[in-house]
């Protein structure tokens, strides 16, 4: 079609195509949609941290100490903690692990090599989301030099371990439980309570504490009751019983054969 011109050009614009009514009600939609797509699931315990964050984390510093065939001796480890975030049930949820375990300088010798590798290996493992597991591998190590004797357990009585790795590894388990990441058997603790126990410190402002030894005896007690004697203890002579697939006492001492 021609249309021929008869007065003067004094502007001109381009025509546009005319949107669809409801093109900006779609896209409206289509946005809305996205939002409400639920989180994707991402476990805090087994998120991998690719390496120590830069600047401060709160550590824990102790003394631990032990007695074996060579006497006793004494060491100092640190133990990191810092926040980190995750997606469970499909709401974000913040809690505290372990990231780095150190062995100070200034108590390095021959025989403390051993300790600062594995130290460097609990490191690794807590990044990678295992410690829990590295710890209880590490218990169960030993040697021929006889038992080392470190810490308390919860009779008060003292505790006797396999080698003194495994002492070492028990000592690092206790840090953990105090600090609400395992309980006191070194069993992990589940995500749902570990995110509970650090919102309750952010807004008590103190961390969770764990119950005091009479409670877990209690509780141990009245697990085991109507459990079937196996034996007899051989420190106190009280009553054996199938606690976890080994035979412990519970009449007062605590011994299992177990360790």
């Amino acid at each position: 079609m021609t249309v021929e011109i008869t007065s003067r050009i004094v502007g001109y614009h381009v025509k546009q195509p005319q949107a669809e009514p409801h093109a900006g009600a779609q896209a409206g939609l289509q946005t809305g949609q996205q939002a409400e797509l639920p989180l994707s699931e991402e476990d805090p315990l087994t998120l991998r941290i690719p390496s120590r964050p830069e600047g401060t984390l709160e550590a824990v510093s102790e003394k631990i100490s032990y007695v074996g065939a060579e006497g006793r001796k004494k060491v100092y480890v640190l133990v990191a903690f810092m926040p980190v975030e995750g997606v469970l049930g499909g709401k974000q949820v913040v809690i505290e692990r372990p990231v780095e375990f150190f062995f100070p300088s200034g108590q390095l010798s021959s025989e403390h090599q051993w300790i600062t590798a594995t130290m460097r290996s609990l490191s690794l493992a807590a990044r990678g989301g295992y410690v829990t597991q590295a710890l209880a591998d590490l218990r169960k190590v030993a040697w021929d030099k006889g038992l080392v004797r470190c810490g308390m357990n919860r009779w008060n009585k003292p505790m006797f371990h396999d080698s003194e790795v495994s002492a070492i590894a028990w000592s690092l388990q206790q840090i953990l439980y105090r600090r609400g990441f395992v309980d006191a058997d070194g069993i992990q603790v589940p995500v749902n309570e570990l995110a509970q126990r650090y919102a309750q410190r952010l807004m008590h402002g103190h961390p969770w504490q764990p119950p005091e030894p009479e409670e877990v005896n209690n509780a141990v007690q009245e697990k085991s009751a109507g459990a079937a004697v196996v034996g007899h203890c051989p420190e106190c002579r009280g009553e054996l019983i199938m606690m976890d697939g080994c035979p412990t006492c519970y009449a007062g001492c605590g011994w299992s054969k177990c360790g």
